[in-house]
């Protein structure tokens, strides 16, 4: 089976690459594997250079480029990651999200019809529903984005759900809750906090803290992916979830004490612009489908994150984010 993963020089992307190519997912026998990523600003090429794979195709190039058509050539399955990702950028530019997020997108989708891709899988984001007071999102709830990111998320999940209903393709779309564990860029809650606590520097917190966001180790959520890939029905939407809600003001007393930092370096700071109140998503599609349920625990799933990154101070040192 020959496999397109793009944005597989970050985060998640590169946790789904190891695995696929660890036959961690038996379902996905990967012959080879086109990478595809533009290695922007949280892009690491460290996250697979350093495997020797003769499976690996890799690709230095942006997801609108024109010749992404030539490297899906002989595609089976795409799975679509790359995504500029962070609120805070999105709130202070959208234009790079929009231009990603959706021509990105939709670049990818053209290049998929015209080379007769079997399975396309966009990966998405719970963000699209908005905020939610009590209860939890299923798949049929209305996409109601509060910030440009979610906004431009919205949008290619859209896209996508049209090349399947006007041009038949076999795609489908996953939203996840929030990820976190081992190299994740450090402008994100967990490491930022884990990076500066560590080292007895101040971390921000917005407003008083009572946000609430459920968490899912990055690890759950590409099996969740992979299963998509595997048996996900055409033109339907999945939301894989970690089951674990966390105010950030519990998130970030957790992680002081796992790093054995003073209580006093968590800063209260100006709210976000537009800041959802609550993330929640229900899953049981996935587990009536698939059987999915998470794995990692989450206090198990944050101490082994919190370590990861105290024993890897060289590889985020080098992003030089405070």
């Amino acid at each position: 089976m020959r496999i397109m993963v793009t944005g597989g020089a970050g985060f998640i992307g590169s946790h789904f690459l190891h695995n696929l190519l660890d036959g961690r997912y038996p379902d996905l026998p990967a012959t080879e594997v086109v990478v595809v990523d533009k290695l922007t600003y949280a892009g690491d090429h460290r996250l697979f250079t350093g495997r020797v794979d003769p499976r690996i195709r890799f690709a230095e190039i942006d997801i609108c480029d024109p010749t992404v058509d030539e490297l899906m050539k002989g595609v089976d399955l795409v799975v679509h990651f790359a995504a500029e990702s962070h609120v805070d950028r999105s709130i202070v530019d959208s234009a790079a999200f929009v231009r990603t997020n959706v021509l990105g997108t939709q670049n990818l989708l053209e290049c998929a019809l015209r080379n007769g891709v079997g399975k396309f899988v966009h990966v998405s984001t719970d963000e699209v529903y908005g905020s939610i007071a009590k209860g939890s999102w299923d798949e049929w709830c209305p996409l109601e984005p509060n910030s440009p990111y979610a906004a431009s998320k919205a949008a290619s999940d859209l896209l996508v759900r049209s090349y399947h209903r006007t041009h038949g393709l076999d795609v489908s779309v996953t939203r996840c809750s929030n990820n976190y564990g081992s190299r994740q860029y450090p402008e994100k809650l967990i490491p930022r906090f884990v990076t500066n606590l560590s080292q007895g520097r101040s971390v921000p917190l917005y407003g008083d803290g009572s946000n609430v966001r459920e968490w899912l180790h990055v690890s759950d959520h590409c099996w969740g992916v992979a299963l998509v890939a595997k048996g996900g029905r055409p033109g339907e939407v999945y939301n894989i979830g970690g089951g674990s809600e966390l105010t950030n003001r519990e998130l970030a007393d957790i992680l002081v004490e796992h790093t054995g930092a003073d209580p006093s370096l968590v800063v209260r700071s100006e709210d976000r612009l537009g800041h959802d109140l609550r993330y929640s998503v229900d899953y049981s599609k996935m587990f009536d489908e698939f059987g999915y349920e998470p794995r990692v625990e989450i206090s198990e799933g944050l101490r082994s994150t919190v370590e990861w990154y105290r024993e890897n101070q060289d590889w985020w040192e080098g992003f030089g984010v405070r």
